[in-house]
């Protein structure tokens, strides 16, 4: 079916009822467009506009293959998370919270802080902070550090 053979009243006309119809009525015109249940508690509002969306895919037609390739290989494709280097030991990280600044030394196996070595940046966070933390993330290393 092409766009010419779409009767554009009759589906406007289908698509304004939805939102006039009660949630038994949705969810039988779900079974009916999808041939199953909906996923439980899906909300009204996305009860409809679920609906909406296959009757004008019905119409109209789908996606088109190229881009229904391109989504089967994103979700095959793992997204990339870019790496970045871990500090060399001896590199001192520096963050100002709340006022005060707040220094750390990598170390081979760790971090010194106030002269106390700690496993990781994400224990100097905590510290810092008071709540869990991403260690790499509130120094600046990786992401946005601000709260």
């Amino acid at each position: 079916m092409t766009p010419g053979d779409v009767d554009t009243r009759r589906l406007a006309r289908e698509l304004a009822s939805l939102p006039r119809l009660d949630r038994s009525a949705l969810l039988a015109g779900w079974r009916e467009v999808y041939g199953g249940s909906p996923p439980t508690r899906l909300s009204r509002a996305l009860l409809i506009r679920a609906l909406a969306y296959r009757l004008q895919e019905r119409a109209y037609g789908g996606l088109p293959p190229t881009t229904r390739r391109t989504l089967a290989h994103l979700d095959r494709t793992p997204p990339s998370v870019p790496r970045v280097a871990a500090p060399r030991p001896g590199t001192v990280l520096v963050r100002e919270w709340h006022g005060s600044s707040h220094r750390v030394v990598v170390t081979e196996d760790g971090v010194i802080y106030c002269g106390t070595r700690y496993n990781s940046l994400s224990e100097v966070a905590r510290l810092v902070t008071g709540s869990r933390w991403s260690g790499p993330r509130f120094f600046g290393i990786k992401g946005d550090a601000t709260p």
